[in-house]
């Protein structure tokens, strides 16, 4: 510690000084955090939707080029039941939107991955982490399809604009419009 050259008292901080900044230091940095934390969950939700969006684009040109959206059910998932794909059991070289090895590789080189993609599927996928898509029965297999993903910045106006129609008058809607879960895609064409 100095003395000052005018008295002949320390010069300096005091502990208690000194805690004060630091907690102040440290209240600003948790406020820091929290802020960054929501702008990466609104980042990773803008990244969900324009690749949904990306993947329905692929698919209205796929059902353009064979008259049909792929079915379902022949892609090796079983959340939440066989008869869906879903991007954690049903990848493969890059796609999990397919029937058996027909995929969308000629109009999508890689099927979206959800931002959050964990080891395995969660269905419901609240807060992310798992796509879904079906697109068989209900009067019409491969006329009509369905994804279903989470976001993870809820509510979101999305959730009211989604839901889909199938063949035989069936309306999906998988989220209650406050948990995040949209269900997109295109109505039966019949």
């Amino acid at each position: 510690m100095k003395y000052s050259k005018y008295s002949r008292e320390q010069t300096g901080f005091t502990l208690i000084e000194l805690l004060v900044v630091i907690a102040i230091i440290g209240l600003l940095a948790s406020i820091v955090l929290v802020s960054l934390n929501k702008s990466r969950l609104k980042a990773r939700d803008a990244e969900r939707i324009a690749e949904i969006r990306q993947l329905q684009i692929a698919l209205e040109l796929y059902y353009d080029e064979n008259g049909a959206y792929p079915i379902s059910g022949n892609c090796g998932a079983t959340s939440p039941n066989t008869g869906w794909c879903n991007s954690v059991q049903s990848l493969s070289d890059g796609h999990w939107v397919r029937n058996g090895s027909v995929n969308l590789a000629e109009f999508l080189s890689v099927d979206p991955l959800d931002p959050k993609e964990g080891v395995s599927p969660n269905w419901t996928p609240v807060n992310g982490g798992t796509i879904f898509y079906y697109a068989n029965s209900y009067g019409g297999a491969g006329q009509w399809y369905m994804i279903v993903f989470g976001l993870e910045n809820y509510p979101h106006p999305l959730e009211n604009q989604d839901g889909v129609t199938a063949c035989n008058g069936q309306y999906f809607h998988y989220g209650s419009g406050s948990n995040g879960i949209i269900t997109l895609g295109g109505n039966c064409t019949f």
